[in-house]
């Protein structure tokens, strides 16, 4: 998102930098500012600009307010109802500088943030990773892309398309040898036609073996573009099917390296549709459209020239209402691009309903709402539906009309050219030459009063494919990036993070973790716990101070190597759809069966596991629902045990489970932790009473850090965490629970 737009001219001269000022943020606000906030009215002209020394807001070349940074205690955005406002804080009075439209919230609360640190006296730049959501130059809503289509122009696109195209070249070029061959017999027939008719059909001139001859020489002809064609459409629906399959492969790898943020940000329904409608409709553009383009403009361009040297008026005849044709698809273009994306857009809706749906099928059951949830999948149908049947509507009356009104040029040929052979200056197989030439012109331009359509179609999907390859992983290896034999000592320096910069779920956090210790993160919900998970697997990167493994900043240690070293059991357990022994041999696809055997014993799930129908080779069922909560959690343990990680993550590995599963899960994960740098997330904190040290996350802070034993002799907050849970459970905390760490 950008934050600092380019001043025209005059307003950076209406600005009057002192030496050493400079330009720091800057963003056009769009409503006046009124006392009643529910009135809206639209400004073309204003803008807020934040220098190193001030805060200006201007309105055309005039100045409306000013403030020296140094002289604001706050400066802070507040999103309202439907609009949000600038507000700063002075001598300990909030003043509303400007108002603007909720597009552009989000960038005032980053300009804010910003302006706010510099005003504290921080130099630190304020960056946004989030995708504008209206273009730049031309304020129209981006369609689900990261770029404007109208202002990005087709031509990089087809760039885009030709160098999709690069790698097949020599299949393309056999694909155009074929076209042009096949435009040339179809360009020579009515030559052949024309002298028949003339040298031995006209009064009757001919014998029985010209007839004999023509129609041998007719029927080759047929048959050399019967296989020229069949040829030529094998080498497109091979070339189709050969980029789909690779446009499926470069999108699924790009999105297995993409970053965790930008999964989040895209619905799941919509990234499947790119990677198979999307990729089904460029390959149908291959097949059905790529390949006859050529012969079809090849084919059109040499019967204009003959027609035109036939006849030069009788061909301007039959060509007087193309210009109709040309002028109605060109005045269409921009609706049916629309059309195409609104399409898509709903068709994306559904999918990603749908895949919500099933994916929570048994919370559907359970509360009872699939009447509830058929309705509201109809009602997307049924949007989806309407728009379709317009837009097909759309195309069953446009296209036939624009076909009517090319066809109405073969009549106006044949009426001229038939006076013209009562006149005697054309002969009767000319006119049949005319007429045939006039059908193969006019027969490509019907076809092509759908190209429109088919390449819009085309230029879309490829638009929505490429949206995704284009983009950048937020996480990524760089030049120097190494690889290291993790050992577990953690160092988390002065740590700052938010999922929006603006509005930080960690502030300032730090600590140190010897190789081997547990370190139990506790706190409320929404304290930033999961978080600093996040940031230690490195899912996410820090905004500010830096995660140290064995003195390496984790941002220098390559991708895989860091994740290789790390073992993670989650709370929500997710296992594939497949077998007990792939989804174990997932964190390490090469171990033996005794490899997976020995880290199931290990994780107390070789017993249960034997005793099922096929053992090791029993499938577990989508999301391994045949298989109980405590049974999954035990080969999540198990997956990770077989990687021997250096690293270990638990994120509320036990909770919502049986007495006698935990108790088995717990066994396992004393196993699994020992002699391995632990971070264990737990509500319940008797899971935490093997933990070296509880770190207690408190208003994206570090609140407290201690033993049990300390931490409740503190009475601070994990005191009353305690409290609260054994409140919960009808008894109060004495010595006793307290020299116990974490009993309940």
């Amino acid at each position: 998102m950008k934050l600092n737009y380019k001043l025209p001219k005059k307003l950076q001269e209406a600005l009057k930098l002192s030496a050493g000022e400079e330009i720091r943020y800057s963003s056009p606000y769009d409503l006046a500012y009124e006392n009643n906030i529910a009135k809206k009215e639209y400004i073309k002209d204003g803008y807020v600009v934040v220098t190193n020394l001030r805060l200006v807001v201007l309105k055309g070349e005039e100045i409306v307010s000013e403030y020296k940074l140094s002289e604001c205690e706050k400066i802070v955005c507040e999103p309202l109802i439907d609009n949000g406002i600038l507000t700063v804080t002075k001598d300990g009075k909030q003043y509303c500088l400007v108002r603007f439209s909720m597009r552009h919230v989000a960038r005032f609360s980053y300009i804010a943030k910003g302006a706010d640190l510099l005003a504290k006296g921080s130099d630190k730049a304020v960056i946004s990773t989030e995708k504008d959501l209206y273009c730049e130059k031309c304020g129209r809503a981006l369609p689900g892309t990261n770029r404007c289509p109208r202002c990005d122009g087709k031509a990089g696109m087809w760039n885009k398309f030709f160098r999709l195209c690069n790698p097949y070249k020599w299949r393309l070029l056999a694909i155009s040898l074929f076209m042009i061959f096949s435009s040339l017999c179809s360009l020579v027939t009515p030559e052949i036609q024309q002298r028949f008719i003339d040298d031995s059909l006209v009064n009757a001139q001919g014998t029985y073996a010209d007839v004999v001859r023509f129609v041998v020489t007719m029927l080759a002809i047929t048959l050399m573009l019967i296989c020229v064609n069949v040829a030529k459409n094998w080498w497109c629906v091979t070339l189709g099917a050969r980029i789909s399959m690779d446009l499926r492969s470069m999108l699924y790898n790009k999105i297995q390296i993409l970053s965790l943020s930008f999964m989040n940000k895209r619905k799941p329904g919509e990234l499947i549709n790119r990677i198979t409608r999307d990729t089904a409709h460029i390959r149908s553009f291959m097949e059905s459209v790529f390949g006859n383009i050529f012969s079809t403009l090849f084919t059109m361009i040499g019967a204009l020239i003959v027609m035109f040297s036939m006849d030069v008026m009788l061909t301007l005849a039959s060509m007087a209402f193309i210009i109709f044709v040309v002028i109605a698809t060109r005045l269409w273009r921009k609706k049916i691009h629309r059309m195409f994306r609104m399409q898509r857009f709903k068709d994306d809706k559904i999918h990603s309903r749908l895949q919500d749906v099933i994916s929570g099928m048994r919370v559907v059951k359970s509360f009872g709402k699939e009447r509830a949830e058929s309705k509201r999948f109809m009602e997307l149908a049924d949007e989806f539906a309407t728009v379709q049947k317009r837009n097909e509507t759309f195309f069953a009356i446009f296209y036939p009309i624009l076909t009517f009104i090319m066809g109405a040029g073969m009549y106006l040929s044949t009426y001229f050219g038939g006076r013209f052979v009562l006149d005697g200056v054309m002969t009767a197989g000319e006119l049949t030459q005319f007429i045939a030439y006039t059908g193969i012109l006019y027969g490509p331009l019907g076809w092509m009063t759908n190209l429109p359509r088919s390449i819009l179609q085309m230029l879309t999907s490829l638009e929505r494919v490429y949206d995704v390859l284009d983009e950048e992983p937020a996480i990524a290896d760089h030049e120097k990036s190494v690889d290291i034999d993790i050992q577990g000592n953690i160092e988390i320096d002065d740590i700052t993070f938010g999922y929006k910069a603006y509005d930080p779920v960690l502030e300032h956090v730090s600590l140190n973790v010897k190789k081997g210790e547990m370190i139990g993160l506790v706190g409320p919900s929404g304290a930033g716990k999961s978080t600093l998970i996040n940031l230690l697997m490195r899912l996410y990167d820090v905004d500010d101070g830096a995660i140290r493994i064995d003195g390496t900043d984790i941002k220098d240690i390559r991708v895989e190597n860091l994740h290789s070293q790390i073992g993670v059991v989650l709370q929500e357990t997710f296992l594939f759809s497949g077998t007990i022994l792939n989804n174990i041999k997932f964190a390490k696809s090469d171990a033996t069966f005794e490899e997976v055997v020995m880290a199931a014993k290990a994780a107390n799930a070789h017993d249960f596991i034997v005793k099922t129908p096929d053992g090791y080779n029993t499938y577990v069922g989508e999301h391994g629902h045949k298989l109980s909560g405590g049974e999954r959690q035990r080969i999540a343990i198990a997956r990770a045990i077989l990687n021997d990680p250096k690293l270990l993550i638990l994120d509320e590995a036990t909770s919502a489970l049986d007495t006698e599963s935990e108790y088995m899960i717990q066994q396992a994960l004393e196993r699994l932790t020992e002699g391995r740098t632990t971070f264990a997330i737990a509500h319940r904190l008797s899971t935490l009473r093997n933990a070296t040290r509880l770190v207690v996350i408190d208003a994206h802070k570090v609140a407290e850090v201690g033993t049990h034993n300390e931490l409740m002799d503190k009475k601070g907050i994990y005191y009353g965490l305690v409290t609260a849970q054994l409140q919960m459970q009808g008894s109060i905390p004495g010595e006793e629970q307290e020299d116990k760490p974490g009993e309940e």
